[in-house]
């Protein structure tokens, strides 16, 4: 079987999917400066495929030879369209497959979707199985989180270790706790015990709360998982996943090229078809920890396009050069 998850050295580490942050333009921006060893796209919908507004979901399936290993990241509700979409994540040449049953958004809930399938385990079976109907040589993953009211890792996580999936992500937090409070990683330590005690080959990953390279080396010898995946931790540090940058020391300067990198990748990645205000998020991202950033980043907030922030970051560079 192609299972590139078991070559990989561990522990391993992953960038999480995020809606409208880890697409192909970012993406490339961290492989870049400090790659992980995984890729996740966005949340692709297998209904939205195969329907008329697929337009608006393929972007989120886009990638270069720069992202590989890639795994394709998926939801929705029709079994068929999951055999389907898996079939056609094999032929674009994706690396894996992940099936989305973490997500705590209410609106896919209501479809009986993601973290809603915590309540319906034998529709996140029928779910899997179609998946690797169509998946062939791919290997088939599931995020997912510890409970949906409460604490339900014995029941749950058991159920999905039984599929035997490539691996499990464990998000240490219930669809209830969304992302308050500590996540339990006493909870995602219990999951790999539970793997042992199957014998299971499905590796595990961890997910929540990790800020840093060093506190995922933590977490893996603290709880014994394969590896973790750090989501919001790449926004405090885009450098996470680069064991030879300290923050500390990254210039404005480098910060600054890596903001107008983003900008030229996500216009030449979308040539207008995306929002350009989807990329003011990230502005904090590169514009922190240095003087008048919280200003420079209020300006930015202003702008109307990638040519307008390449203006502004051109005069805020002029204007630091002439305080030298």
């Amino acid at each position: 079987m192609k299972n590139f998850w078991n070559k990989l050295n561990k522990p391993f580490f992953a960038l999480a999917p995020m809606e409208d942050v880890t697409d192909t333009a970012f993406r490339q921006v961290v492989a870049s400066i400090g790659k992980p060893d995984v890729f996740f796209t966005e949340f692709a919908n297998v209904d939205g495929i195969f329907s008329a507004g697929e337009k608006k979901v393929f972007p989120r399936l886009k990638f270069t030879s720069k992202e590989h290993p890639i795994v394709a990241q998926i939801w929705g509700a029709k079994l068929e369209n999951f055999t389907k979409a898996a079939r056609l994540i094999a032929e674009m040449g994706f690396d894996g497959i992940d099936i989305n049953m973490g997500c705590p958004q209410k609106s896919v809930i209501k479809q009986k979707a993601c973290s809603a399938l915590i309540n319906y385990p034998e529709k996140a079976k029928e779910i899997f199985l179609a998946v690797k109907r169509g998946a062939g040589d791919l290997p088939v993953s599931i995020k997912t989180r510890i409970g949906f009211d409460k604490i339900q890792t014995e029941e749950w996580i058991g159920f999905l270790l039984e599929l035997e999936p490539a691996v499990l992500t464990v998000h240490g937090r219930t669809v209830k706790e969304q992302s308050e409070g500590l996540a339990h990683w006493d909870e995602i330590g219990k999951v790999v015990k539970m793997r042992d005690k199957l014998k299971s080959k499905t590796l595990i990953m961890g997910n929540g709360d990790v800020a840093s390279l060093d506190n995922a080396r933590e977490k893996c010898q603290q709880y014994g998982v394969d590896g973790v995946m750090i989501g919001r931790g790449v926004f405090h540090n885009p450098w996470v996943f680069n064991p030879e940058v300290d923050l500390n020391k990254v210039t404005i300067k480098d910060r600054l090229k890596v903001l107008e990198k983003h900008l030229q990748l996500f216009e030449k990645s979308w040539q207008g078809e995306k929002d350009f205000n989807i990329l003011k998020k990230f502005f904090k991202a590169y514009i922190r920890d240095f003087d008048g950033a919280s200003e420079l980043r209020t300006k930015l907030m202003e702008v109307n396009n990638p040519q307008e922030v390449h203006n502004l970051l051109q005069g805020d560079a002029l204007q630091r050069t002439k305080q030298l």
